[in-house]
């Protein structure tokens, strides 16, 4: 790979680093090419980028960041990497999972991920990204949240709408019952 094509790249990664938030690494060395390409193809099908690229190359493109990467570098890039670039920080970790028990190909090594430049290293931490909440899934939480004790006030003014009429109701009969 020549200087200008090694440029290029970086610039490219640079650009990808600076639009997406979250980024997860992993190593699919131990992967075959059709493996590989499953995997892409199923990263795809989610709406996921994935690329394989050489660690001083990412590293070269992590120093244009306004983030200090350096411990997550020395950590993660390391052997082989391979990069899924996404705008929704737990899609990655349940897309390895679920390409692990349905392919049943559990060869691909989940190394790091940086989510909103905090860093999770390993593949012991892949559960834990996985069961993170999305924004939108936050955000619903919260609307509905929000919206439970309008709905309670709602209903009980409603319930107590018909009782209110019936005790006029009543009233009124008793009050025409004894005139």
């Amino acid at each position: 790979m020549t200087r200008e094509e090694k440029a290029v790249v970086i610039s490219n990664l640079s650009k990808k680093f600076a639009e997406f938030d979250h980024f997860y690494v992993t190593d699919s060395s131990a992967l075959t090419v059709s493996q590989i390409n499953k995997f892409r193809k199923f990263c795809f099908e989610k709406g996921v980028h994935y690329e394989v690229v050489k660690n001083s190359l990412i590293a070269k493109a992590l120093e244009t960041t306004a983030t200090d990467y350096t411990e997550f570098n020395k950590a993660v890039l390391k052997g082989s990497s391979g990069i899924i670039f996404t705008t929704v920080g737990n899609l990655p970790g349940k897309l390895l999972k679920e390409f692990k028990t349905t392919t049943s190909i559990d060869k691909i090594v989940f190394k790091g991920a940086s989510i909103d430049s905090s860093f999770f290293i390993g593949e012991n931490t892949l559960d834990q990204l996985a069961s993170l909440k999305s924004k939108n899934e936050l955000i619903g939480e919260i609307v509905g949240l929000l919206q439970s004790p309008a709905k309670n006030v709602i209903s009980a003014l409603l319930s107590g709408e018909q009782k209110i009429a019936g005790l006029v109701k009543a009233i009124a009969e008793k009050k025409e019952s004894e005139s």
